[in-house]
């Protein structure tokens, strides 16, 4: 948009219950009620906006996130969560905009990003986890704010002859609903075509019986009824969920990252900043010593197992880069420790499925291996003598954009499959990466994962699992020349390119989401009509003065 504002690097992704400036928890048996209370003056860049009636930043989101994070994991016993508001007739007026008119193209698009993350994991929480959602609307909720409430199983709203649901972005701001609305509007809710047309052109919005009668909402409620209504709704849904009885949770550490100019070091992770101009490393540790016993023994290594540790570690890596890293155009995946433990961990975590902590540790590995799919970075995977790319971590080299692994008699490497790799960490596109990957040969994917024992670099290449096995003589020159070669190509291309290769097969409504947002918005976010001089987005707040569009069509 012309304006490159920088926003500030940020410590890290992490917050605490007790950190939180703009949401409030409340904790009754199997319900949790988390009420949206904005502080103004709470934002991540308070000298350039305000963010009043409940506007978000992402220092807003970073919250939400950590809250369904910690129900997962600390407290089992939550069936039901609602989301409503401690303001007076307004639930949430959506991403703040002057934040995203004071912000810089790439830090728009990636807080867009996190945030579709964010609200794709409310949604994984119900369907995997079993806490269930309702938006209790006890005022209007416009742009992300009815964005929020979509992605909650239910939405109430309050009938006070004035609170409405809305979509204003397109009349108001000249760009999309960014977090996915229009995509949830139409799959998700099964709204009508001709109706969302006109739902997402009326900037006031809509309200009452006709609310329902389009599915915008479930119910509108009168406020004297609306309490009462709500904690129904929260009671039946409750019925619905398998989570356990009589269970206590595990308490979620701080990660305490040694953090660098050129590197940050956690314990299982390594992200070196400082490899070559617009390339980082990233470096995945395997277990130090064998899986636990059972689910309660897992339980007692809380979150120092390393079933969970390794995995938060690279999730707040993997959002650095994005964030605080854009100059970052390649990532190096690397691996290192014991193929043998890995798979053993594996094996335990499969084995004990219906374990509630287990199930939610699985459950996290999945969210992380999709953050690593949709970050917008090159991915070269390098299987070397000291790697151990083995069942979940496998994963990772099946992620990557290309695969090198050194083929060399004298220092053997090895890619090993396990259970793990069958399909229990679906991409977003439903399929697991190797199904994603042998979308031509689909019979070979049951051949491929019979295989006993480790694939070497030959028969790793023949089973299509790496791109590339170069000898030792030829190593260093090759993956050199990839590494240089990716680094004069557009970044924007790359960005697009990557994005349409990584989700070949069926469409989903969370590929059309990210495949929309790294399409349309992204184009959109940096057009004129949008973000120039006279652009909407640029305008808005500006009391007398109109956008002025050039009203060509493209």
């Amino acid at each position: 948009m012309g304006n490159d504002t920088v926003v500030e690097a940020l410590p890290s992704f992490e917050t605490h219950p007790s950190k939180y400036k703009h949401w409030k928890l409340k904790l009754e048996g199997e319900v949790a009620t988390l009420s949206m209370d904005v502080q103004e003056d709470g934002g991540l860049r308070a000298a350039d906006y305000v963010l009043k009636l409940n506007s978000y930043d992402l220092g807003v989101d970073i919250e939400l996130a950590d809250v369904v994070q910690r129900l997962r994991f600390e407290h089992p016993e939550v069936r039901v969560l609602v989301v409503t508001s401690l303001k007076e007739r307004i639930f949430c007026a959506g991403a703040n905009i002057f934040m995203l008119g004071s912000s810089s193209h790439p830090f728009k698009v990636n807080f867009c990003k996190y945030t579709n993350e964010t609200r794709l994991g409310l949604e994984d929480a119900s369907a995997c986890s079993g806490i269930k959602s309702i938006a209790a609307l006890n005022g209007t909720a416009s742009g992300g704010g009815y964005e929020l409430a979509l992605a909650c199983d239910e939405i109430v709203l309050i009938d006070d002859g004035n609170s409405a649901v809305s979509l204003p972005e397109v009349p108001l701001l000249g760009v999309l609903p960014g977090t996915g609305g229009l995509t949830r509007v139409v799959d998700k809710r099964k709204v009508r075509r001709d109706q969302a047309d006109f739902f997402s052109t009326t900037a006031e919005g809509i309200k009452g019986k006709r609310a329902v009668d389009w599915r915008l909402v479930d119910q509108v409620v009168p406020k004297s009824k609306f309490a009462q209504a709500v904690a129904d709704r929260a009671k039946a849904l409750a019925a619905q969920s398998d989570r356990p009885q009589g269970e206590t949770g595990i308490t979620l550490e701080p990660l305490n990252p040694k953090v660098g100019a050129k590197q940050v070091d956690y314990q299982y992770v390594t992200l070196k900043l400082d490899v070559s101009p617009r390339v980082a490393e990233l470096e995945l540790r395997g277990p130090d010593g064998a899986p636990p016993k059972d689910g309660a023994a897992l339980k007692a290594l809380g979150a120092q197992a390393w079933s969970l540790k390794a995995w938060r570690e690279l999730d707040d890596a993997l959002l650095r880069l994005r964030i605080n890293h854009l100059d970052v155009g390649t990532l190096i995946l690397k691996t290192k420790g014991d193929a043998k433990q890995v798979l053993a961990w594996d094996a335990f975590l499969q084995a004990n499925t219906k374990h509630w902590l287990v199930r939610e540790e699985l459950q996290l590995v999945k969210r992380v291996l999709k953050r690593l799919d949709l970050t917008a970075k090159t991915l070269y995977a390098f299987v070397t003598p000291d790697s151990c790319f083995a069942g979940s971590l496998a994963e990772l080299a099946l992620a990557a954009d290309r695969s090198y692994m050194l083929d060399d008699a004298e220092a053997p490497t090895a890619i090993t499959l396990g259970p793990l790799n069958a399909g229990a960490l679906p991409m977003s596109n439903g399929l697991s990466r190797l199904e994603t990957r042998m979308l031509a040969t689909p019979g070979r994917v049951k051949e491929i994962l019979a295989h006993q024992g480790p694939f070497d670099a030959q028969a790793a290449l023949a089973a299509g699992l790496v791109t590339f096995t170069p000898d030792e003589l030829d190593w260093d020159d090759e993956v050199r020349v990839a590494i240089e070669e990716r680094a004069a190509i557009s970044p924007d291309a790359l960005t697009g390119m990557e994005a349409n290769l990584r989700f070949a097969g069926p469409e989903t409504m969370e590929t059309k989401i990210f495949g929309r947002l790294t399409a349309w918005q992204n184009w959109i976010f940096q057009r004129p009509n949008a973000v120039g001089e006279k652009g909407a987005l640029t305008l808005y707040g500006q009391a007398g003065v109109r956008p002025s569009f050039d009203m060509r069509r493209t």
